[in-house]
């Protein structure tokens, strides 16, 4: 094989190499890059009675990527999504607040803005009850509140999950 045919032949390797790589890391990656077509998203998703949702924590409702909770006696569903860098929040038992472990944001129970970097409250979705059941529609996302809103006043129930205090 001469200089110029196996030049030819790494720069022919090399470029596939890449290309493969960049087709399955595209692939692997689909449903991080396109959430809204996961299951669930852009849907009706079904839950529970009203009467399941509490009042003073919150049920995780997988298939609808949300939280469900009553704030003034009202069922409201909050995305669990951060609205800084969409990480993922969980809520935690012992404050009573959702807090965001990628970047310290804090949340209370009603989604409303505590601390840390987050430029708003959580996301909400809109929610009615059909038939006696919750629906949640995550087609319809609302925007949450604005910082220093507070609906509710719940400081802290004990620690917190996450490094820092409010």
């Amino acid at each position: 094989m001469s200089d110029l045919d196996r030049r030819k032949f790494l720069s022919r390797a090399w470029k596939g190499g890449a290309a493969l790589l960049a087709v399955a890391g595209t692939w692997t990656s689909w449903d991080l890059l396109r959430p809204g077509l996961a299951a669930g998203f852009g849907t009706q998703v079904t839950a529970v009675s009203p009467d399941a949702v509490p009042a003073d924590t919150v049920i995780e409702i997988p298939q609808a990527r949300a939280y469900l909770t009553k704030v003034n006696d009202e069922v409201v569903a909050l995305s669990e999504i951060c609205p800084h860098l969409a990480c993922r929040v969980p809520f935690c038992e012992s404050s009573g607040w959702f807090e965001c472990p990628c970047h310290g944001s804090k949340f209370d129970r009603a989604g409303d803005y505590m601390e840390g970097p987050s430029p708003r409250g959580m996301d909400r979705y809109a929610v009615e009850v059909v038939d006696g059941v919750v629906v949640i529609d995550t087609s319809e996302k609302i925007k949450g509140s604005d910082l220093g809103t507070r609906v509710i006043d719940e400081p802290p129930k004990g620690p917190h999950c996450t490094e820092g205090e409010a």
